[in-house]
């Protein structure tokens, strides 16, 4: 159980990352949105709401249409 709750944690970084290399190459009004949300997203993950980070990171997917 603490395995898949580090497992977890884990994939914060990896979703901003996404959003990150996505918006690199784009420069429309849902860029950067998604880019305040990978911002946020990793906040929350350096505080270590980690469930919180990974929902607003997969919110600022959603509005790249990823």
């Amino acid at each position: 159980m603490l395995f898949a709750g580090q497992a977890m944690a884990f994939q914060c970084p990896k979703l901003v990352k996404k959003i990150e290399d996505e918006i690199a190459i784009r420069f429309d009004p849902a860029s950067q949105d998604a880019k305040e949300k990978a911002a946020l997203a990793a906040d929350l993950h350096a505080k270590g709401n980690h469930a919180e980070a990974e929902k607003v990171a997969k919110d600022g997917l959603k509005i790249l249409g990823m």
